[in-house]
């Protein structure tokens, strides 16, 4: 690696290791069964819209993206040094498997998960990974995250959003959170494309992906599972979202006044009393990575009104692959510790990174 002062350096140099937390992957056996699906008569205007720009696109940027989300070897670990990142945590890429029928989801997650744990075992002291599951079939996701840890060594599960218009605050899905709770691992829920229903006046105006309708929709997703009780239900339960909390930590105090306010009024059936505030729960059993969001003063403000020890630093490669950002991250303006525990030793605590062995 170049010398240069400039240029990030690996090997904690700078009294930190930087571990990065939300870094996708794909396997050509996903890619193959999104090509498939491209062609139903019923395919999913969401994930035509994500999924088609990258399976079929010939531009430059889906091109070199695919290449990179295929990589999980020299390529990718060359572009780690090249930014400085001593270890990537690796989570399959969005829209993954849930758009498929319950079988091809479940046997696709199955065989990400061994073909990610193959690459962590093949490069240990840079990836860690987190087991996909396919939530169509609840029971078997939660048996499939249960294989990821124990087994394969893996450190948590990757849920990409809805699936097929449907949420984890559904209780329908919660033996996934029983799992994660009895292993003890987080689950980090990644944005997707935009369900049916809220798709139309987002694409119409080319809002609908990363730009906002992602961090709309991830958003609405971690809230619905707040406010349903979930965490109620399993008080030691961690989920980590990544792009600066999708924009809730901003909305703390709204959100606790008006939640109280429609509980108390009784406006809604579904909205029922929880033990805590919605701000309780984001400071005790949520985590949130900077992923996408390299700016000081959102960064800043997230550690204050979560915690220091809520907060990741997370690069969002491929899709976001610039050093400058790592850089930008080196140079906030907190002392030391909180440096550390950004870019380190949060992610060791959060996710069990040197505590759990690879298989």
């Amino acid at each position: 690696m170049s010398t240069d002062p400039t240029t990030p350096q690996t090997g904690g140099h700078q009294g930190y290791l930087r571990i990065a937390t939300e870094e996708a992957f794909a396997t050509q056996g996903l890619f193959d069964a999104w090509a498939r699906y491209m062609d139903h008569p019923d395919a999913d205007p969401g994930f035509v819209g994500l999924a088609g720009f990258y399976t079929t696109s010939q531009a430059d940027r889906p091109r070199i993206v695919k290449e990179r989300l295929l990589d999980l070897g020299a390529r990718r670990i060359a572009d780690m040094d090249a930014a400085g990142i001593d270890r990537a945590l690796l989570l399959l890429t969005a829209p993954g498997v849930q758009w498929l029928d319950r079988a091809e989801g479940v046997a696709l997650a199955a065989a990400a998960n061994d073909e990610l744990a193959d690459a962590c075992r093949r490069h240990p002291d840079r990836f860690s990974g987190l087991a996909a599951v396919a939530p169509q079939d609840p029971a078997a996701a939660a048996e499939e995250l249960r294989r990821g840890v124990t087994q394969l060594g893996l450190h948590g599960g990757v849920v990409n959003g809805h699936t097929q218009g449907r949420y984890l605050s559904d209780p329908e899905f919660w033996p996934i959170f029983e799992a994660a709770e009895d292993l003890d691992v987080p689950i980090y829920i990644h944005p997707t494309g935009l369900p049916k229903g809220m798709l139309q006046p987002f694409q119409e105006a080319g809002l609908d992906g990363a730009i906002y309708g992602f961090g709309v929709d991830t958003g609405l997703h971690l809230l619905r599972i707040i406010t349903a009780g979930v965490f109620d239900r399993f008080p030691r339960l961690k989920i980590v979202v990544g792009h600066a909390g999708e924009a809730l930590p901003f909305w703390l105090f709204r959100l606790d006044h008006m939640h109280a306010a429609n509980v108390s009024a009784q406006r809604y059936e579904s909205m029922k009393p929880t033990q805590r505030t919605v701000s309780e729960y984001m400071r005790e059993n949520v985590y949130i990575t900077t992923s996408g969001m390299a700016w000081e003063p959102a960064i800043r403000f997230c550690q204050q009104v979560l915690g220091a020890d809520r907060v990741m630093y997370a690069m969002d490669y491929p899709y976001e692959y610039e050093v400058s950002e790592v850089r930008t991250h080196d140079d906030l303006d907190i002392d030391a510790e909180t440096k550390k525990m950004l870019f380190q030793t949060n992610a060791e605590r959060v996710f069990g990174l040197g505590v759990r062995a690879q298989a």
